[in-house]
């Protein structure tokens, strides 16, 4: 079984707001970026090697993707 807490349990410790909202914003913003490079790369890698864009199309359409997505996300 377990033993008894060795903290109070009464008073919770003091939470620092400010920092919990930074590290929030962060996730959130690495969220945001690296789905919007997951689907750039997905429709470069369409255009690329399904279409009939070649290499140098795919890279074409990363980079319009990850343009149009900076544009939209900000």
């Amino acid at each position: 079984m377990a033993g008894n807490p060795n903290y109070d349990t009464q008073a919770p410790a003091d939470m620092d707001y400010p920092e919990h909202e930074r590290t929030y914003n962060l996730f959130l913003s690495m969220f945001k970026w690296g789905t919007i490079g997951v689907i750039a790369l997905l429709l470069g890698m369409m255009v690329g090697l399904l279409g009939s864009g070649g290499f140098l199309g795919g890279i074409g359409t990363f980079i319009l993707a990850l343009v149009i997505g900076y544009f939209a996300a900000r």
